[in-house]
């Protein structure tokens, strides 16, 4: 979950092994182009800029495909700390419901950076909504348990925090992944990149659509609230 401009890396560069606890085990998948050797490797996102300009060339020529109907209501996602196993992210195209009253002048399409994690922990997680005036606010994971998710999936249009990953592939064609498992792998043609391990200090997102396999929220309490997260 991290390709914005606003991110800024970690610089740790101390050699150690990757894990390979939970790294999917994507079947059958092509060879995978640019491997870096297994060590802890502090990069620098993609610019969310240059990808989009290259998706929206994609979009034009019918490349991406449209997911699941969405409200086109962005929300705000916070963390103390993101950690993930089988990481993976690449550009698609969300599609609001024909006629939905959030379309604007988009035509009701939505251009974000999608980010899959195979296995994921985080501690203290905030997710806000403003409804207008409100916010529905949840939180969980701010004891001395974390948040858990299996095949965690978020369509993105801005992040930021401070992140570092080992086992980095940058330049990926989408549809090649492996590291997150099947749902880790994008569109044809569509650029991308992925990892084995991912960690986001102070993560902040705004998502328009969040899905998982398998959701644990410790403590969980849901409000209304005068601010979001």
């Amino acid at each position: 979950m991290a390709s914005s401009p606003d991110l800024s890396a970690s610089a740790d560069h101390t050699p150690e092994p990757a894990e390979s606890g939970s790294t999917p085990g994507a079947p059958g998948g092509p060879g995978r182009r640019g491997r870096v050797r297994p060590r802890r490797a502090a990069v620098m996102a993609v610019p969310a800029a240059a990808v989009a300009a290259g998706l929206a060339v994609l979009t034009a020529q019918g490349a991406l495909g449209v997911q699941f109907a969405i409200s086109g209501m962005p929300f705000t996602v916070t963390a103390t700390e993101l950690n993930g196993t089988g990481f993976a992210q690449f550009g698609g195209l969300d599609s609001m419901a024909e006629g939905s009253p959030n379309e604007g002048d988009t035509g009701g399409q939505v251009l974000v950076v999608t980010s899959v994690i195979k296995n994921a922990t985080l501690t203290k997680l905030c997710q806000s909504v403003d409804l207008g005036g409100t916010n529905l606010m949840i939180t969980a994971g701010g004891g001395g348990e974390k948040v858990t998710a299996s095949d965690l999936t978020t369509d993105s249009t801005q992040l930021s925090g401070n992140a570092a990953f080992t086992g980095m592939e940058i330049g990926n064609d989408a549809s090649t992944l492996d590291k997150a498992g099947p749902l880790g792998r994008g569109p044809k043609g569509v650029f991308s990149q992925q990892s084995d391990t991912v960690r986001i200090a102070d993560l902040r997102q705004t998502n328009y659509a969040t899905t998982a396999g398998v959701f644990r929220l410790p403590g969980l309490k849901l409000r209304f609230s005068e601010s979001g997260c």
